[in-house]
């Protein structure tokens, strides 16, 4: 089984078998496994954790999700939406502090025009100059990635959610199109992207074999981004009654993304420190090599509320900087300030 593990390391590929052994391997394999993922993140980024300073800028979403806290027809959610002067505040505060990635996230908000992100693009550019502009807005127009990413934006994040149809389908509305979620993903490539795929772990109905789809997918299309977190129930959803998805199955599939793809950006995830404030630590240790301190204003963290006890403070959060250095200085790592672009390694 250890040869399976530097088999994938070395090729980078395996096939279904491959990732099934390796899904359902035992402790000894698991920690051969992290191990080998952790020292190739270490070769290609040395052990700087690249940092992105997160806005959640509305939590509008025409979407009606199963999952998801922000689905449309959530009637005990407090919606809210930025304004553009607000967004521009916390890119300011989060260069001052040294960031140099800033991520624009919200639901699918209708009223989130190409003409007004365009211009949100470029007075980031304007206080921000150095800084690199990731978008995830989710399913939009060929057109309108081609018109953000021209106005500036390098990165989108786009996950998958789940490569299997019937899965996918169980997880979303009818008017959701798994074809056209993976049209999105290939579309954001085509056009120059950075462009960031992913899935929950232990989503209600998943099976070792979607796992397997995943990762096959994954393997085929290749992102230069991969998130990978555990499905957290929300309770004002219908799938609100569900187990959590487990910390340890989520870190051994991060560690199979890393050998897979040595070279990608791979967020220790919210959710993860949501479960245990330990598991971040955990998924660097594994392979990954990002994390996402939120920058949005604080009246509103809670607010955006896709899955319940969303980690919001603490060294989740953009003031706690400080906090997250000393934490990663714990497992011998530090904090890269960087933009961080794929290919572009700055060993700080």
């Amino acid at each position: 089984m250890k040869s399976l593990v530097d088999r994938l390391a070395t090729l980078h590929t395996l096939d279904a078998e491959g990732y099934r052994a390796l899904l359902e391997c035992d402790s000894d394999t698991e920690s051969h496994l992290k191990e080998r993922a952790r020292d190739i993140a270490t070769e290609r980024f040395g052990h700087g954790i690249y940092v992105r300073g997160l806005i959640e800028i509305s939590n509008y979403c025409r979407n009606n999700c199963l999952y998801c806290g922000l689905r449309r027809d959530n009637r005990n959610i407090t919606r809210y939406q930025l304004s553009d002067d607000e967004i521009i505040d916390c890119c300011a505060k989060g260069y001052a502090m040294g960031l140099r990635t800033f991520v624009l996230q919200s639901g699918e908000d209708n009223t989130l025009s190409d003409s007004r992100i365009t211009n949100l693009i470029g007075r980031i550019a304007d206080i921000a100059p150095k800084a690199a502009i990731t978008l995830s807005l989710g399913e939009r127009s060929k057109d309108s990635y081609i018109a953000l990413f021209n106005a500036g934006a390098s990165r989108y994040l786009l996950r998958h959610e789940a490569a299997n149809r019937q899965l996918y389908a169980s997880l979303h509305p009818e008017e959701m199109s798994w074809s056209n979620r993976i049209d999105c993903a290939k579309s954001l490539i085509a056009i120059g992207y950075q462009t960031g795929m992913g899935m929950m772990i232990g989503a209600p109905g998943q099976t070792t074999d979607h796992l397997i789809d995943d990762l096959l997918l994954l393997q085929q299309i290749r992102p230069q981004m991969v998130g990978i977190g555990p499905f957290i129930p929300q309770a004002d959803t219908p799938l609100g009654n569900h187990t959590a998805g487990a910390i340890g199955l989520t870190l051994r599939i991060i560690a199979i993304v890393r050998l897979m793809l040595p070279d990608a950006l791979i967020p220790a995830t919210t959710a993860l420190a949501t479960l245990d404030a330990d598991a971040r630590n955990q998924a660097i240790l594994s392979g990954a090599n990002v994390v996402m301190p939120n920058l949005s204003p604080t009246c509103v963290r809670d607010k955006y509320a896709i899955y319940d006890n969303k980690a919001a403070t603490a060294t989740e959060s953009a003031e706690g900087i400080a906090s997250l250095q000393q934490q990663l200085n714990s497992i011998g790592y530090h904090i890269n300030y960087s933009r961080g672009d794929f290919q572009q390694y700055d060993r700080l």
